[in-house]
């Protein structure tokens, strides 16, 4: 028996025995960093497009719900149920009205007059037609702004009961043969075939301040409510507003106006050019409630008579996206 066979096995040197070095180490860190890094930018990547993608989003849904609510309400524009002639309102009861816009008395029972518009000249906030009466900046967010102002008188849809009827609430009684407003205390009791009590709207839209934050502009509306005008927010992040009135020539031919170029008072008693307008064309620019980092807004956006950027309107240069829309809304209520 060989005497050396149990001190023959061969075992393992330990100095044979390695792991990684320091320089393999440093590499594996060194690529495991790059993929991490590499991750964290498409991470980061679509971060941003998240965002640039919501602001987009938030930009689409806010002013499309302007522009759908203001041809929402234009299209009901004049509506005065029966009565198919314009009326006066010379005769009618005068209901005392809270805060009325334009002259006291003579500003809502205009309903001979469905629309009616105002044009911002200058592009800043001294274009207000009702810095007097009723967009008198009773609050910060209540001031107007800038863009045109515009006024919509109109029927309620549904009508009310005389029974029903609220005392202050101001209603347009109407038939085939004539119209009046009156006060719901003021209403012939009963019924008569084909007349029918319609509460009256009325409400003039303007760019003032959000009810959060009034640095941050939004579209409102001074509202009749009962017998008083009450300002209220429709929207935020609408920056600009701008109008343009169609009038349709003998020929069936329409041509586009600014507000200050038709005729005639807010507060007519009878006829005025205003009567003739049978479309409206609409410029919205709405905008981002916060900035956005690593962008700069240059773009110029044009407006009907105005150049929002370094134009006659104001200046645009900031970190906001923006996005302009436009629409051309027909009134169903026209009445040459």
């Amino acid at each position: 028996m060989n005497a050396c066979t149990h001190k023959c096995i061969q075992h393992p040197s330990r100095a044979k025995i390695s792991g990684f070095s320091m320089v393999e180490m440093m590499i594996s860190i060194a690529i495991g960093l790059m993929i991490i890094a590499a991750l964290v930018g498409v991470l980061s990547s679509n971060s941003r497009s998240t965002k640039t993608n919501d602001r987009t989003s938030e930009l689409q849904s806010n002013g499309r719900y302007a522009l759908d609510h203001l041809a929402h309400q234009l299209r009901h524009a004049g509506y005065r149920a029966y009565t198919p002639v314009a009326p006066e309102s010379t005769g009618w009861t005068t209901p005392t009205i809270t805060n009325e816009c334009g002259t006291a008395g003579s500003f809502v029972k205009n309903i001979r007059q469905g629309v009616w518009g105002s044009n911002d000249n200058n592009g800043n906030n001294t274009d207000n037609p009702f810095s007097a009466t009723c967009i008198s900046g009773s609050s910060a967010a209540a001031t107007y702004l800038r863009g045109d102002v515009l006024v919509i008188r109109r029927a309620a849809d549904t009508p009310t009961l005389a029974a029903s009827a609220v005392a202050n609430t101001i209603y347009i009684r109407s038939s085939y043969s004539n119209v009046s407003v009156l006060q719901g205390s003021a209403l012939p009791a009963g019924t008569t075939v084909g007349t029918d009590n319609l509460a009256l709207q009325v409400y003039v839209y303007y760019i003032g301040g959000d009810d959060n934050n009034a640095a941050i502009p939004a579209l409102r509306r001074v509202t009749l409510v009962g017998n008083t005008m009450l300002d209220e927010m429709v929207v935020s992040g609408i920056e600009n507003i701008q109008f343009e009135f169609g009038l349709t020539n003998t020929d069936g031919t329409t041509q586009y106006f600014t507000a200050n170029n038709i005729n005639g008072s807010h507060s007519a008693t009878g006829a005025t050019d205003w009567d003739k307008v049978s479309s409206v064309r609409i410029w919205l620019l709405t905008r981002n409630v916060r900035p956005e980092n690593g962008y700069s807004n240059t773009n110029s956006y044009e407006m009907s008579d105005h150049t929002v950027l370094n134009g006659n309107a104001y200046t645009v240069n900031d970190s906001l996206r923006r996005q302009l829309l436009t629409t051309v809304v027909q009134l169903r209520n026209f009445r040459s």
